[in-house]
């Protein structure tokens, strides 16, 4: 838990939380986090900025600073102009936000520090013109903004004008989320009420410092007002990651490498190269055929047709590399987010950005496990409507900062239990594929293991889709097709023979563009050799996508599906070949 107590310079300081007496300068080194309990102490707003940014490049924005304003004339104990003259004499700022440019491990971002000492980093008029001045400036450099928060809520001094600010500092942040500037809040103890409901919430990427306390109101007024009593770490950083509301809780010592690996990714997308100015528009590139620098194949006759139902039990194989797995080998310096911002994190979906080679993209996919515990931990991989609405929320930022989608399916299906249901997962699904079938971004998607029904679906309205060698597809499980057309669980493997949820079976349909093959024995027989033919497979389908403007891609994607099942087609008539293969021929 964060004590609320803001770092002063002595030679010795007691922690709040534990009572261990701290040399000074050793707690400074330690960047005023206790060695002893790990309190994170509260810092100063100018500390924050020496400790987030490279040494020398913070400059303040330039402009004169606010009009100080006594817009109702209010008094408590003192009149506010008094109180204002005080509180900046004893702080040395003008207000309770610092704002400027800076570098933070190379990148140039424009910042936005509070400070909980001045007037408990209340948002008034002041700070609200503050924040909206660093983000327009943000926007005209088209950098980054990142907003440090530390505040009690609005500002009860200045009436409903503080209220305002709410809305004029979220607006100047939907400018910058409609240009694909990339926002970051950095949440710290405490950020409440009107900051809360704001801006802290409503930036691309929210990050959370250890034992950070935030809400809409805080725990004293819910006690008062409802008599409720609160449940063990409420509205802590902690609490609200479980409970999907941030991306990320962070030791203060790692905030910086934080900041650095996302903006390395968020901030700098690959522009697509644009069209050739003479030529008429042209569909993407197709897949390579068998090109000697290639490893998609795209001709069923030259894969091994496997056994269906032994395929099942393969692509069902613990052993197999998870999507947590394929982002450690396949892919560099991936994040993860969390958190669907409604309420949930479910595990069984991971999300987040990430690099394929030196092209930023943002990364989604089913994660199962190797052992009993990793498994049911991760609901076997079967996601709940808060995945596929986290899975929704990192698809709409990377079609914000320009980045492509790179989607990797692994699940028998999505969740069929009660709670799910009434959480509204046909709901979630059906949200999903909208979504994706108009995308504006590149999406490949490629089927790792199981891609199960509607669940599997729901990540894979692609321009690409790929599937490994080893994978199945399927509408149904093969024991539930025995169930319902048999009644009969033993007839699994005649129901996975119908179904031909194969590679060779699903690419001669069309449903998939290509396959990528396994090293012998399996993915889970070489894990990395797996990582490499994957991470070569989906820069070989995404590299054509990235020359095509998206409002063709999408236009493309739309045709892709809309001929699945069109009369006449192969993929209708069950003919060999398809509308996928015959298209990139």
């Amino acid at each position: 838990m964060t004590a609320g107590v803001t770092v002063a310079d002595p030679a010795w300081v007691r922690c709040p939380v534990c009572s261990a007496l701290l040399y000074g300068k050793r707690l400074r080194r330690n960047l005023h986090v206790c060695p002893e309990c790990g309190n994170h102490q509260r810092l100063d707003a100018l500390t924050r900025i020496r400790q987030l940014t490279d040494p020398g490049t913070f400059r303040p924005l330039p402009g004169p600073p606010p009009e100080r304003l006594d817009p109702v004339g209010f008094v408590d104990l003192l009149p506010y102009p008094q109180r204002l003259t005080a509180v900046q004499a004893a702080t040395g700022l003008t207000e309770a936000v610092v704002c400027g440019e800076a570098t933070i491990a190379g990148h140039p971002v424009v910042l936005a520090v509070m400070d909980f000492r001045f007037l408990g980093g209340s948002l008034g008029c002041a700070v609200g013109e503050l924040v909206t001045r660093a983000a327009e400036h943000a926007l005209t450099r088209r950098r980054p903004l990142v907003v440090v928060t530390a505040s009690g809520g609005a500002r009860m001094q200045e009436g409903v004008l503080a209220l305002m600010q709410m809305a004029t500092v979220s607006q100047a942040i939907a400018a910058l989320r409609e240009a694909g500037v990339v926002t970051v809040s950095v949440i710290t103890d405490p950020t409440y009420g009107g900051v809360a409901a704001s801006f802290a919430m409503n930036t691309d990427l929210v990050l959370a410092e250890r034992g950070a306390r935030m809400g809409f109101a805080g725990p004293r007024v819910i006690r008062q007002t409802l008599r409720q009593e609160l449940p063990p770490g409420f509205q802590t950083a902690e609490f609200l990651l479980h409970h999907g509301q941030v991306d990320l809780v962070f030791e203060r010592g790692t905030l910086r490498g934080r900041l650095a690996a996302l903006l390395a990714v968020a901030a700098a997308p690959v522009a697509p190269a644009p069209p050739p100015a003479t030529a008429a528009p042209q569909d993407p590139a197709p897949v390579r055929r068998h090109a000697t620098d290639g490893v998609l194949l795209t001709a069923p006759a030259r894969l091994a047709q496997p056994d269906p139902w032994r395929a099942v039990q393969a692509a069902r194989d613990p052993a197999r590399p998870t999507t947590l797995d394929y982002l450690d080998t396949a892919f560099d310096g991936f994040t993860e987010l969390h958190g669907d911002r409604l309420g949930a994190d479910c595990p069984a979906i991971v999300a987040g950005l990430a690099r394929l080679g030196d092209r930023p993209v943002a990364v989604i996919g089913h994660q199962k496990g190797h052992d009993t515990g990793e498994l049911r931990a991760r609901n076997f991989g079967m996601p709940t409507p808060a995945g596929y609405r986290k899975a929704q929320r990192v698809m709409r930022l990377a079609a914000r900062l320009g980045l492509p989608v790179v989607t990797l399916i692994d699940t028998p299906g999505a969740y069929p239990g009660v709670a799910a249901e009434e959480q509204g997962q046909a709901g979630a699904i059906a949200e999903s594929i909208l979504l994706m079938t108009g995308l504006p971004a590149p999406v490949v998607a490629v089927v790792t293991g199981e891609g199960g029904s509607g669940g599997a679906l729901a990540l894979a309205v692609a321009d690409r889709v790929l599937m490994l060698s080893g994978a199945v597809y399927s509408v149904i499980s093969p024991e539930g097709c025995a169930a319902i057309l048999w009644n009969d669980p033993a007839a699994a493997p005649r129901a996975a023979r119908a179904l031909r949820l194969t590679a060779p079976d699903v690419l001669r349909l069309g449903v998939v563009d290509a396959v990528v093959p396994e090293p012998s024995g399996g993915a889970q027989s070489d894990p990395l050799a797996a990582a490499d033919l994957l991470r070569r497979g989906v820069d070989e389908a995404l590299t054509p996508l990235l020359a095509v403007p998206t409002a063709q891609l999408v236009r493309q994607r739309r045709d892709r599906f809309r001929r699945f099942g069109t009369p006449g087609t192969p993929a209708c008539s069950g003919t060999a070949g398809s509308p996928g293969p015959e298209r990139l021929r």
